[in-house]
């Protein structure tokens, strides 16, 4: 960036953050305050800068393991760009662990010294970027609470380098760093030490005292009285609002780790049944929850029994049963159909097998409870009507972890061995997979990502038995101590290997097709996954393994190795819980993971994560298979056929995605194969219509006009008018017109003509709108209007994502077609746009910023970010500063012409582009250039800077530029 540009745009930033916050300039410097509030962390504002820098300094008294976890991945990548850094800290109050100095020693591109500094309590992040200097200072040490999650305050300052308070700061971390000790082994060893023989409690954070005191809540509960948690609590509630409306049947849907069997025991307290049962499908389990259930309902010890291959208690008030016991003609006749009073069933999601549902027809109680983390089935069972569609209580992994239910996690991506430019993927050998090298390369990286707690005790999913066995050798040949597991293994096996993790004997657990579900570690501090994934339900699952609250762990560490696997892209879709299969929210999922709670993080190497984006562009997400598994898991859930606004209320695939395959919702429910109510060829030209053109909500002037002329036959001009000031948005004569020009189809193709009929939908006489003869006469058909009051309301949902106080919504996704229609272009000149065009006083501009190899030289363009908010662009070649149509777009200021910049990563994203806001062309940047045409001779071409009104948001911007 020019050094005079820089220091206005500083200068304005400035005045913005000090003296008046209404100026209305760029605030790309502006100072901010970073408190964890607003979705903007000290997290995401200290990796945006570190992403940036050339080099960085932390001057922090505190640092935990969880703390330094959150920045591995970019230390990582930047040490792979050669980027360095310096972190001086201290010992004060012996907070910090000898374990976190262990792990700073780990960080090759970091030097780490310890001052001397009495009272050391600084808490300041400075990076020197190419320009400029940007700092953090306030009340944030570099623990994950502090950056994440605490509420804080730190102010965000930007400097020149000659500015008196960068200066200030550096100078004085200067003057510590020098008279500073360097960390090394010999210091942590006589740190060690010291540390141990303090006489006061040492802890990372205070965080580790709550969860010892919630965790020593719920274990030594003999002697205290365990109370429902806020969901637990929640759930009784709906449990008991069910019960009184007289239903028999309930289903509880709640992630692992959130107490269901707990939550379970309170339930069968309040419903005082004289007998229960309790099923699960292994023993192990059937003992940990009597155990949880004596704590709970208290009660004699004879109260209790359980009826397995080893224990046949019959007669028990509270009995715990296998199902491959119970289900055994020869024991399940003992019992009488009414023989229990309440029936609980874990892990239903098991129950379509038939020994379940034996068990389920033969008995009659009052009260049946099923309980799941993960009701979707792909084995075409309907669950949900097992249980009459009574969905007691939902609680997923988001809202788990909002609630602090689960134990915080730090995912890391990590790109898989790669040899030769080769990475792992689906087909690679056995060999390859068990290779010193790829062995070498999976101890790094558990030992750079590491584990809370004082040892490992790790669990490895990988992808074949022959995989467990010959991996397992080799680590053990290392110096690792692991035991493989497969499902030729017993029971008893399991169960001595897992008291052998915990006793320290073993150190990993390698597994393949078992400790999916149904096995409860909740010492696990390591989740390694050395597979590809299959599906976001088995991710969830084995991610899940890890995620029990214990006293040994802060937190669990997942390290997933990512190869060249075609179901990449199920990653963050796992992860975030978006079952949309809108390829870009799973894009922005995988660049953008602000959304996971607490000071659980999302982290994915940078080469890793351009294999999800591969991944992403390559796949169809939208097969007939996908949509039809979605369609079945809502039909399923809701017991009826579902509207389009159904699949956005249970969160399940976008109802663009079903319109861009189908055209319309009839069509899909035709290819779902479901018996339907017939429709003209006119209205389902009508509902194509109104599908693909408003569903999407990217202007809500259309859908606002369709829902006044379903609840009234006409309404005049003036009212439409009103009621779109009524609802807040924008309104003038050229939207007016073209928002009338949709309905007349005076803005369309020929070709979306012939697709509506060539029949305007909305006729307007001296002011007055109305729907034409045929749809009016069509809405007497309640199964019609039904169709198009489906459309509105997901129209109303899409649009609340959009700003309605102007046409476009800054970093929102627009195709050619949706900006000539919000740009009030009379009529649809996509085809003829290309990358830009001046017309109707507007400018879009369309840049793909990385073309494909193929593209032909003279096409290849060198269009680039030179910095968030500065864009070098490249007409059209051919052309000179004396073009009539270079010079029409030089003049945009005297003719008040807008240009717009909008630009997608690759032409892998389909057909859409970020809108990155109106722009200005930067003083004296226009000028004549030349660039190769690709035959030995060069083309003229312009090429000019353009300034955006906001800089880049941080996630999209890397996202666009990084190759």
């Amino acid at each position: 960036m020019e050094q005079q540009q820089l220091i206005r745009k500083l200068e304005n930033s400035l005045h913005k953050g000090f003296i008046d916050q209404n100026k209305p300039i760029s605030g790309q410097f502006k100072p901010k305050l970073l408190s964890n509030k607003h979705h903007e962390t000290v997290l995401s504002t200290l990796l945006q800068e570190l992403k940036t820098c050339n080099t960085f300094i932390f001057s922090v008294a505190f640092i935990t393991e969880g703390g330094l976890t959150t920045l591995k991945t970019m230390l990582y990548d930047l040490k792979q760009k050669g980027i360095k850094g310096r972190i001086l800290t201290s010992t004060f109050l012996n907070f910090n662990q000898p374990k976190m100095f262990k792990e700073l020693l780990k960080l090759n591109n970091v030097e780490v010294r310890l001052t001397n500094e009495k009272g050391f309590h600084s808490k300041g992040y400075i990076f020197d970027h190419q320009d400029y200097y940007s700092l953090i200072v306030g009340s944030s040490n570099l623990t994950d609470h502090a950056l994440k999650a605490n509420y804080e305050w730190n102010v965000f300052l930007t400097s020149l380098e000659d500015g008196e308070i960068i200066n200030h700061f550096k100078n004085q971390f200067e003057d510590a760093w020098s008279e500073a000790v360097p960390l090394s082994e010999e210091w942590i060893a006589n740190y060690k030490q010291y540390y141990e023989i303090k006489p006061f409690i040492k802890h990372s954070d205070l965080n580790t005292l709550e969860l010892n005191a919630k965790y020593l809540t719920n274990t030594l509960a003999d002697s205290l009285s365990i109370k429902p948690n806020k969901m637990q609590t929640a759930a009784l509630e709906q449990l008991k609002s069910l019960r009184a409306t007289g239903a028999q049947k309930g289903l509880i849907i709640s992630a692992t780790g959130t107490g269901k069997t707990y939550l379970s025991a309170f339930d069968v307290r309040n419903f005082s049944p004289k007998k229960m049962l309790f099923i699960v499908h292994r023993e192990q389990i059937l003992k940990k929850a009597m155990h949880d259930y004596r704590q709970i309902l208290g009660g004699h010890e004879d109260d209790y029994g359980i009826l397995s291959g080893n224990s046949k208690d019959f007669h028990a008030k509270y009995l715990f049963a296998t199902i491959q016991t119970i289900s055994r003609k020869g024991y399940l006749q003992q019992f009488a159909k009414e023989q229990f009073d309440y029936i609980l069933i874990d892990e239903v999601h098991k129950a379509g097998a038939d020994s379940y549902l034996k068990v389920i027809n033969y008995f009659t109680p009052k009260f049946l409870l099923g309980m799941t983390a993960t009701p979707e089935r792909t084995d075409k069972f309907n669950i949900y009507e097992l249980f009459d569609y009574n969905i007691a209580y939902e609680i997923r992994l988001q809202a788990a972890l909002e609630e602090d239910m689960l134990c915080p996690f730090h995912y890391f991506g990590v790109l898989d061995y790669e040899k030769d430019g080769e990475i792992i993927d689906d087909a690679t050998e056995l060999r390859k997979l068990v290779s010193s090298e790829r062995v070498k390369h999976i101890i790094e990286k558990i030992n750079y990502y590491g584990y809370s707690g004082d040892r490992v005790r790790g669990l490895m999913f990988c992808s074949s038995k022959e995989e467990v066995c010959e991996l397992s050798a080799t680590l053990n040949n290392k110096g690792l101590r692991t035991i493989g597991l497969t499902g030729d293994n017993s029971q008893e096996e399991r169960e001595e290997a897992i008291r052998k993790l915990d006793s320290g004997e073993f150190e990993y657990i390698l597994t393949v097709d078992i400790f999916n579900e149904g096995i409860d570690i909740p010492y696990l501090n390591q989740i390694v996954m050395l597979r590809q994934t299959q599906s976001s339900i088995i991710f969830i699952q084995q991610l899940g393994r890890g995620l029990r609250k214990h006293p040994s762990k802060e937190y669990v560490t997942i390290i997933d190795f990512i190869g060249n696997y075609k179901n990449n892209y199920l990653i963050p879709i796992a992860l975030s819980g978006d079952q949309t299969m809108n390829k870009d929210n799973v894009r922005r999922k995988t660049v953008n993971t602000d959304y996971i709670q607490g000071v659980s993080t999302i982290n994915f190497e940078e080469i890793a994560k351009k294999k999800i984006f591969d991944a992403i562009n390559k796949t169809n997400l939208s097969t007939l298979k996908t949509l039809r598994d979605a369609y079945t898991e809502v039909k399923n859930r809701l017991g009826r056929i579902p509207t389009l606004y159904d699949f956005i209320e249970q969160n399940s695939i976008d109802p663009e995605v079903i319109i861009s395959y189908s055209d319309n919702h009839y069509n899909f429910l035709v290819r779902m194969k479901e018996p339907l109510p017939s429709l003209t060829d006119y209205e389902l030209a009508v509902l194509s219509m109104f599908s693909k053109e408003f569903l999407n909500g990217k202007r809500i002037h259309e859908v606002l006009l369709i829902d006044l002329l379903l609840a009234y036959e006409s309404i005049s001009k003036g009212t439409f008018i009103q009621r779109l000031k009524n609802v807040g948005t924008y309104v003038d004569d050229a939207t007016i017109r073209s928002v009338e020009n949709m309905f007349s189809l005076k803005f369309h193709t020929q070709s979306d003509m012939k697709k509506y009929k060539f029949k305007p939908m909305i006729e307007i006489i001296n002011g007055i709108y109305k729907f034409n003869e045929e749809i009016r006469e069509s809405l007497r058909n309640s199964f019609f209007k039904e169709n198009i009051k489906d459309i509105v309301k997901c129209a109303y949902v899409k649009n609340k994502k959009y700003d309605k106080t102007q046409a476009l919504t800054l970093f929102e996704k627009y195709s050619r077609r949706d900006v000539c229609r919000l740009l009030n272009w009379p009529h649809d000149d996509s085809s003829t746009i290309y990358g830009y065009r001046a017309k109707h006083n507007t400018c879009p501009i369309f840049v793909t910023y990385h073309k494909k190899d193929e593209v032909e030289t003279s096409q290849a363009y060198g269009d680039e970010f030179l910095s968030p908010e500065l864009f070098r662009w490249f007409t059209r070649n051919r052309l000179a500063l004396d073009s009539n149509e270079v010079k029409n777009i030089l003049s945009y200021k005297e003719s008040g012409m807008k240009i717009h910049l909008f630009t997608k990563k690759d032409d892998g994203e389909g057909t859409d582009f970020y809108y990155l806001g109106p722009v200005d062309i930067a003083e004296n940047s226009p000028k004549n250039e030349t660039m190769p045409d690709g035959k030995g001779n060069n083309l003229k071409v312009v090429t000019m800077n353009l300034i955006l009104e906001q800089p880049v948001q941080y996630d999209i911007y890397h996202y666009l530029v990084e190759e």
